[in-house]
């Protein structure tokens, strides 16, 4: 019954929101899927969960790209840390199950 009082803008707007929504649902899922397979390859390789350097360049990256979208970059780079502390705690988690995790750490 609300939804009647609702202007028709309105609700073609929030039906917008609602698919776009849905697809960053869906590239984010297919993102850490990828990121999965990367914490397999580093654990098998010995490297560290994270990489400071990468996280830097992406962060610049990203940050470039949104003021380039009009996205606040502040807005960008909080949204990546996010992402990045969970893609490194899942390649944590797959470092310590994975039998190749214990080398190259000392290097760290």
């Amino acid at each position: 019954m609300a939804d009647q009082m609702i202007p028709e803008e309105l609700a073609r707007m929030r039906g917008s929101i609602d698919n776009l929504d849905a697809a960053i649902i869906h590239i984010m899922a297919e993102r850490f899927k990828i990121t999965q397979q990367v914490g397999h390859l580093k654990a098998a390789c010995g490297l560290p969960p994270a990489d400071p350097g990468r996280e830097a360049q992406q962060i610049e990256r990203l940050r470039c790209l949104a003021d380039e979208a009009e996205l606040d970059p502040e807005f960008a780079e909080k949204l990546l840390n996010f992402i990045v502390s969970e893609v490194v705690r899942h390649h944590t988690e797959i470092a310590i199950r994975c039998p190749g995790a214990g080398r190259g750490h000392a290097n760290n």
